[in-house]
């Protein structure tokens, strides 16, 4: 039976948040590319996925003005064309692509961190080949052979709901292999970040530990850090995981410094390096 054509419809940039009232180009342009997909799908993506990355593009526009006025950072969220990864087709990181090519034509030759959620992870880790792209953030990476067989979920550092059940999306996929086969080059030059909660029940923390550990070994600037005791949508602890987010972020644009638990993961060796414990309170204003 002949695969269905999928619907032509293009990848979209939502509203630039943090753009500059006078119309100039800012520093550097923060992509958030957010989770909700499905394995299979030519559904339209998913507006609660969208929805729920928005408060972390805001605070890292409100973390870059409140540090230097005179530096500004752009923060768009990435509209997809369909839910699905779709196989080969890997539409979500096709959509990251087009996104960064967007952003060089807007704004001209200015730095990108790409911060993608769950299937939005893997999405920004396969579209960090793009010169411009000085940086990722993979929260709660998404690869095929999740936790309970399950499709992406919704994802994001501001809910554990929107998980899958087993075979959401075309069916249970065995897929332990899968960190062995994406691609780690692209990643050369880049400063790259994994976030993955210990309990997450839908995108194995295994599975991101071993292409984290792939990564670290084509590039030293890769680190990973696990927050215990949270799952899917890390929202038992949220505000640490927004504060590291924020950290790497503007360090990684804005030329911030990185806090020394951000420091010694990047410099330490696998497995401490990719297994760094997201302590408590981190961020917080003493």
């Amino acid at each position: 039976m002949a695969q269905q054509a999928l619907p032509e419809r293009e990848a979209r940039l939502g509203r630039a948040m943090g753009a500059d009232a006078s119309g100039a180009a800012p520093h550097a342009v923060v992509l958030l590319l957010p989770g909700g997909g499905l394995e299979h799908s030519a559904r339209r993506r998913s507006a609660l996925a969208a929805a729920a990355v928005r408060p972390l593009a805001r605070r890292l526009v409100r973390g870059a003005q409140h540090s230097d006025p005179e530096t500004s950072l752009v923060a768009h969220v990435v509209h997809y064309r369909y839910r699905g990864w779709n196989g080969e087709a890997a539409h979500p990181a096709g959509d990251a692509e087009w996104a960064v090519t967007e952003v060089v034509r807007r704004y001209g030759d200015v730095p990108v961190c790409l911060v993608g959620t769950d299937v939005g992870a893997r999405a920004a880790l396969r579209a960090a080949g793009h010169p411009m792209v000085a940086s990722v953030l993979a929260l709660s990476l998404w690869l095929p052979g999740a936790a309970d067989g399950a499709g992406p979920g919704e994802g994001g550092t501001g809910s554990n709901k929107g998980g899958a059940g087993p075979g959401r999306g075309g069916g249970r996929t065995d897929g332990r292999d899968a960190p062995d086969q994406e691609p780690v080059r692209q990643l050369i030059g880049r400063q790259v970040l994994f976030v993955h909660g210990t309990d997450d029940g839908h995108a194995d923390p295994e599975l991101s530990y071993r292409l984290a550990e792939r990564a670290k070994k084509a590039n030293a600037d890769v680190c990973r850090f696990e927050v215990h005791s949270d799952g899917h949508g890390l929202h038992r602890h949220n505000a640490e995981v927004a504060a590291l987010a924020e950290n790497f972020v503007l360090g990684t644009l804005c030329g911030h410094d990185f806090a020394r638990p951000l420091v010694d993961a990047m410099a330490a060796p696998p497995p401490l390096g990719l297994r760094m414990p997201l302590a408590k309170g981190f961020g917080a204003r003493r």
